[in-house]
């Protein structure tokens, strides 16, 4: 795991004062671009659906799109988009969240989760928790259970995994990746 973890880590790049001033970017593009680790990447998250026995993948808008549909067709389980508020036609469920200036809502097609769905979040980045959050409160509330939630990245310098504790409910937190 040591090897996978350097691999990823050499391929994700620090941008300073991205998207303002003093915060530091972690870029995954180098990651996306470059076949061995976006392969080593997509091989840790497909274990990790196996491993909760999750029936469903997850993905939040929009890098948990192009992380999570692989992952899926790797796992060989079906792949659902968890979208921005007004994003996806037909009949939605949606759930509104606070952000630490305002508040934000994301939104599933009602159809594509039910009660024998076990289903895996991920994301690229767990930072505060709360998109993860409503994501783990929307799987819920279409019936399906929570398999857990996997990101590339944690940043352990803010509050995502202290929010997400009582929403998994026991299910697993995993980060291939703490910074």
């Amino acid at each position: 795991m040591t090897e996978i973890r350097d691999l990823l880590l050499s391929r994700i790049r620090d941008v300073a004062d991205y998207p303002e001033p003093g915060v530091m970017f972690k870029d995954i593009t180098p990651l996306l671009a470059d076949p061995a680790a976006f392969t080593a990447l997509t091989d840790a998250f497909a274990r990790i659906v196996e491993r909760t026995g999750a029936t469903k993948v997850v993905g939040l808008e929009a890098r948990g799109f192009i992380l999570g549909a692989p992952v899926a067709v790797r796992a060989g389980v079906g792949f659902i988009p968890v979208r921005k508020a007004g994003k996806l036609p037909g009949a939605t469920l949606s759930q509104a969240y606070d952000l630490e200036y305002g508040s934000a809502e994301i939104e599933v097609h009602a159809e594509d989760l039910s009660a024998g769905d076990r289903v895996l979040v991920v994301d690229d980045v767990l930072a505060t928790g709360g998109t993860a959050e409503a994501s783990l409160q929307l799987i819920r509330r279409a019936g399906a259970q929570v398999a857990g939630v996997a990101v590339l990245m944690e940043l352990s310098f803010l509050p995502g995994r202290a929010r997400l504790g009582a929403a998994l409910d026991g299910a697993p937190l995993e980060a291939l990746l703490t910074v």
